[in-house]
């Protein structure tokens, strides 16, 4: 009797080894797949990084903040660049305070009950930059040229422009 025992505990705990044995060897597999999966995905991002990178790079071509000469052509003249960016778009952004139907440099009036208004702007280097402008329904862009004048002046001239047609 205690060897027929031993003999059915001993069929049990080897039953017992198979399975955790195959179960064992099923999640070590599961893990290898989406351990594969997660590598495909690193791979993926990687190249997804590198496209925003090279994307990020050519943005950067026509931008005053990244212009090393623009940038010295200003510091040459004793400006500090990092408080002139920001000035020179606030007196743009100021010219959208205005009495009346015209805006002191958007070549269009409104053609809605909404004022004409600058809605961003891009220094392209010491001298030029872009602005688009829209009345809530039509919108365009425009090229303009600034110059610093006695230190604290902008003038600001501009040089093309457009509006989109209304489709």
């Amino acid at each position: 009797m205690k060897s027929r025992i031993f003999m059915y505990l001993f069929i049990f705990s080897v039953l017992l080894i198979i399975f955790q044995f195959v179960n064992s060897k099923h999640i070590l597999e599961s893990y290898e797949v989406d351990i594969k999966k997660a590598e495909a995905r690193v791979e993926r991002y990687k190249d997804s990084i590198t496209a925003l990178q090279d994307e990020n790079s050519d943005l950067k071509l026509f931008d005053l903040r990244y212009d090393d000469e623009a940038l010295d052509y200003f510091e040459d003249q004793g400006y500090d660049s990092m408080q002139l960016i920001p000035f020179i778009q606030d007196e743009l952004y100021k010219l959208n305070d205005y009495k009346g139907d015209d805006h002191p440099i958007v070549p269009y009036v409104s053609m809605t009950k909404g004022k004409m208004l600058i809605n961003s702007i891009r220094l392209l280097n010491h001298k030029w930059l872009i602005a688009n402008f829209t009345d809530g329904k039509h919108w365009g862009q425009m090229f303009l040229t600034y110059e610093l004048v006695n230190g604290k002046e902008l003038k600001f001239k501009l040089e093309h422009y457009f509006m989109y047609p209304i489709h």
